[in-house]
């Protein structure tokens, strides 16, 4: 009896040995609160771990690990497995993909902000560059075109916007500059506070965000059809830590991005998009449409020069600007 026991318990911690190595944790940084714009990573959590029977969990971490500024530095070291973060928040540490921040560039659909994301990413120079940071791109983030919510008078025509305090990242503040407004570039969880304070008079964001952070709770103002561009947020991994996963874990997690955006899709366009008109509705925010001209003359002086320089300074650094900005610009011909 004792040596069936001994055998019995051998059994049971080996099987014990056996079941918690094969389990896989990974650490998830993202920043805020669930939203829209958080969906596809936690639809991905739970499909890797419906795959994998559980023995595969991302634990999401809503700004508990890292700033959200920080969270390509946490890649880089390991500080946690995967990560959300916005290429207009560190312009120079991922130059490549700032190029799907240009102004103006065309894009008239998540789907297709999908495609061209995807397409971007799976480049050579642009795995090369997020490589520096030991990361490797997973999916985007696809965000609709920003608009502002502003508080005060509402402007009337594009001159109003000369020496506006604007809260707006990457392309779309370089873009708003050469109208004369004044863009500042900070988190979306600083914005509300910014606004409160005075520091910033608008705030350039997809609708999701003005909802999930409050700017439609003070806005006077939002303007419809300004549709400078959109950001870039792309889902990281530690290359190390992927690399290091079981066959099956890493299948089951690359094989459920498709799922992960689709959902993330079709959850925006059917909650985010619905709920917008009513929340501006509700709340008395004034709507600016500006004519066809005003925006025709805001593209000539903001998109020309804006791809102009990003490719100079960009081709300085040793990428090949002109070939990533013609395949973003090739796609979205073809698709028009």
């Amino acid at each position: 009896m004792r040596k069936y026991l001994n055998r019995a318990a051998v059994a049971a911690l080996s099987l014990a040995f056996v079941s918690e190595a094969a389990a896989t944790e990974w650490n998830v940084s993202l920043w805020g609160k669930r939203r829209a714009f958080t969906e596809h990573v936690e639809k991905l959590a739970e499909l890797v771990s419906e795959k994998t029977d559980g023995e595969f969990t991302l634990n999401i971490s809503y700004g508990g690990l890292s700033k959200n500024k920080e969270n390509l530095d946490g890649i880089s070291i390991g500080a946690f497995e995967m990560a959300q973060f916005c290429a207009g928040y560190h312009r120079d540490k991922n130059p490549s993909i700032t190029v799907l921040e240009l102004p103006f560039l065309g894009v008239s659909s998540l789907e297709q902000e999908v495609d061209l994301s995807m397409a971007v990413y799976q480049h050579p120079a642009v795995q090369k560059d997020l490589a520096r940071w030991n990361a490797t791109l997973l999916m985007p983030s696809p965000l609709p075109q920003y608009n502002l919510v502003g508080l005060g008078e509402a402007p009337k025509d594009l001159g109003d916007f000369v020496g506006l305090n604007v809260r707006a990242t990457g392309g779309i503040g370089a873009a708003m500059a050469t109208i004369g407004a004044v863009p500042t570039s900070m988190s979306a969880s600083e914005v509300r506070q910014a606004m409160d304070s005075g520091i910033v008079k608008a705030v350039a964001f997809a609708p999701h965000a003005h909802m999930s952070f409050g700017t439609i709770e003070n806005g006077t103002w939002w303007t419809t059809n300004l549709n400078p561009g959109t950001v870039n947020c792309p889902v990281v991994a530690n290359t190390d830590a992927l690399n290091d996963l079981p066959e099956d874990h890493r299948a089951a997690l690359l094989g459920s991005i498709d799922e992960a955006l689709d959902h993330y899709v079709d959850n925006y366009t059917s909650n985010t998009m619905v709920a917008w008109g009513p929340a501006l509705e509700e709340r008395g925010i004034a709507k600016v449409d500006f004519s066809d001209v005003e925006i025709e003359a805001f593209k000539a002086v903001a998109a020309a020069p804006a791809a102009e320089a990003w490719i100079e300074q960009n081709s300085a650094r040793g990428l090949p600007a002109q070939e990533l900005y013609d395949l973003v610009t090739g796609l979205i011909s073809e698709a028009q």
